[in-house]
């Protein structure tokens, strides 16, 4: 907190000071739990959940999950249908392997067979989002025409 008298770090959690308009911020000191659910409570609960976020693995050139991946499935849906007005972003990746534009092509290939399973457990089709960015956001950073199973994938946010 600074103004033109002074300033004040806050710094560490809880920290709080008091400021007047005609001189230096108070001291810095720390508020109690309580304080903070007295003073903040209505606002903290209005506030959305944390984002999920799931990573789902690929097979080799395809939009198939891997066996892991698929049973992994559930747990996504769960954090679905949690949220009142759920919001889902799907976004498909590559290896370097082959053609940079065919790469973009299957990330979405592999994000919107995402999309189809949500949308198959009852999940409305315009809650989620689709994209992709094939090879250019690699989880591993490889060398351009390297397999690397770690990179095959989608990502899910789910807030």
């Amino acid at each position: 907190m600074t103004n033109e008298f002074g300033a004040a770090n806050l710094t560490t959690p809880r920290a709080a000071t008091q400021v007047k308009s005609d001189g230096p911020p108070g001291a810095v000191s720390a508020i109690s739990e309580d304080e903070v659910a007295r003073l903040f409570g209505a606002a903290l609960a209005a506030l959305p959940p944390e984002p999920r976020h799931f990573t789902l693995y690929f097979k080799f050139e395809s939009d198939a999950l891997t066996d892991e991946s698929s049973r992994k499935v559930p747990e996504i849906l769960a954090a679905v249908t949690r949220l009142t007005v759920p919001e889902v972003v799907v976004i498909g990746h590559t290896d370097t392997l082959g053609d940079p534009g065919a790469n973009v092509a299957l990330g979405l290939k592999r994000a919107m067979s995402v999309k189809s399973v949500l949308v198959d457990a009852g999940i409305a089709p315009p809650l989620i989002a689709v994209a992709s960015h094939g090879e250019a956001d690699l989880l591993v950073k490889t060398r351009d025409n390297k397999a690397e199973p770690r990179n095959r994938r989608v990502e899910i946010s789910v807030r």
